[in-house]
């Protein structure tokens, strides 16, 4: 009878283990409205943005590269967020373009001006409509213009298959993960991550990785894309 005890109040622990931690998320999506979402720099959703079959969709006409404009990218106004892990499915068509922006703060041009950005990309069909080749740090997953991703550990779904993509931000320790791989790791705000800054890339952008905290935003690059399940926990 001991034991049965014990093994019901072991059962009742996990239970409520999981329970905890399924609450610990902050759902952005919630799958049938865009409720928390709006244009960055704006007061409502841009028009091409929905939820179509309970997926957040951007429908467009895909462009190349030399033709984009972008400048409906969204924020989730609702929060900003300084240390947390965000989980988030997605997928896009051949050669498509997107991006994951975090610690974005409003009043700039777009996100990428300021906000490290977690790359969307399908990076074979990309080079192979645009005819050109992509450095490493323009790939899927990278750290946009700043860090690149392990492509020994890199298992990019093709387009048109879903892909998930996890960013786990802290104080120390910034980690990328794409299906379920740890494909990069860096130390934000390091002497190595400022040479990275000063490169020359961002010359242009003085206030690029200003912020430590701040909005999650979603990128209109001119080509269609799929969200779902997006959520986040605090660290």
């Amino acid at each position: 009878m001991k034991i049965y005890k014990l093994y019901l109040l072991a059962i009742v622990f996990f239970t409520q283990s999981c329970s905890d931690d399924k609450s610990d998320w902050i759902y952005l999506f919630d799958g049938k409205t865009t409720d928390g979402w709006r244009a960055y720099n704006g007061d409502k959703i841009p028009e091409k943005w929905a939820v179509v079959d309970g997926e957040l969709t951007f429908n467009t006409q895909l462009k190349l590269e030399g033709d984009w404009k972008g400048g409906g990218d969204i924020i989730y106004y609702k929060e900003q967020f300084k240390y947390f892990d965000l989980f988030l499915e997605w997928k896009l068509p051949k050669g498509g373009n997107s991006g994951v922006f975090y610690n974005v703060q409003e009043g700039y041009d777009a996100p990428y001006a300021i906000a490290p950005e977690y790359q969307l990309l399908d990076d074979d069909g990309w080079e192979e409509i645009n005819n050109s080749k992509l450095e490493e740090w323009q790939k899927a997953g990278a750290n946009y213009a700043m860090h690149k991703a392990d492509v020994k550990k890199k298992k990019l779904n093709p387009a048109g298959h879903w892909n998930s993509s996890r960013i786990v931000y802290s104080e120390n320790k910034v980690q990328h993960w794409l299906n379920g791989e740890l494909i990069l790791e860096f130390e934000p705000y390091s002497e190595n991550w400022f040479k990275k800054r000063n490169s020359g890339k961002w010359d242009g952008y003085p206030n690029y990785g200003k912020y430590r905290q701040g909005y999650i935003a979603l990128q209109d690059h001119d080509s269609p894309i799929w969200f779902r399940n997006i959520k986040i926990k605090k660290l």
